[in-house]
């Protein structure tokens, strides 16, 4: 796992409770038992998941960020790592999750394969990566996006470690629409990036019918839950 980055952005992310609401709503029941977060960032994931969960490991590669994790989580069911899945570790889980991670990774595929080894059998592999190449800008080189995703990526991922995808789908269709106006319309996408996001977050509601009107035919962010 390679990760060069301390997320600037993730304040005003992690201040969209709409789509992370909405984000939790989508994954929920893939969630149990013995759990690891790949990516843990500021823990505002873990704060939807905590109760449906007996034991949890986060695995955060940036020490600044480890740091305020530890500060933010001193229940003993909870313990903070800097790197998952080592080779010597016999750890399993029944859910591990990457949320908006895996696009920051070098080696995506090695890396989806380690955790689908550390999953126990009946185990959910968890991945939300942002969408559609096309969509790729200027915002994510500057946030340390390796790429963005389509379902073909983890078909072809999926067939080569054998594993199998019991979901897939994109969501946040207004996100996708935003995030095609903002490549085209809008360079300097840094100034009222809270506001932008703060706008954006109040259109999940939309997002969410708009959704299930189109059977989740677009999105700016793809869900993947793969099953060991």
């Amino acid at each position: 796992m390679n990760i060069r980055y301390e997320g600037w952005e993730l304040p005003f992310f992690d201040s969209a409770k709409n789509f992370r609401s909405y984000q939790f709503r989508l994954i929920k029941r893939y969630i149990f038992g013995s759990v690891a977060e790949v990516g843990a960032g500021h823990g505002v994931s873990l704060e939807y998941y905590y109760k449906f969960t007996s034991n949890i490991h986060l695995f955060e590669p940036s020490k600044n960020l480890r740091k305020i994790l530890k500060k933010k989580f001193k229940k003993k069911n909870i313990k903070i790592f800097s790197k998952p899945f080592n080779k010597n570790s016999k750890n399993k889980y029944n859910a591990i999750i990457y949320l908006d991670v895996l696009e920051h990774i070098n080696n995506d595929a090695a890396e989806i394969a380690k955790a689908y080894k550390a999953l126990k059998k009946n185990g959910n592999l968890i991945i939300s990566v942002p969408a559609f190449q096309h969509l790729f800008s200027k915002f994510d080189l500057d946030i340390g996006h390796l790429k963005r995703y389509q379902k073909r990526d983890f078909e072809i991922i999926a067939k080569k470690i054998k594993a199998k995808i019991i979901l897939m789908k994109y969501y946040d269709s207004i996100g996708y629409f935003l995030s095609l106006l903002s490549k085209l319309f809008f360079t300097q996408y840094k100034k009222d990036f809270k506001l932008k996001i703060m706008l954006w977050d109040k259109m999940i509601i939309i997002s969410r019918l708009l959704d299930f009107l189109t059977k989740n035919l677009l999105g700016k962010s793809l869900l993947i839950i793969i099953r060991k």
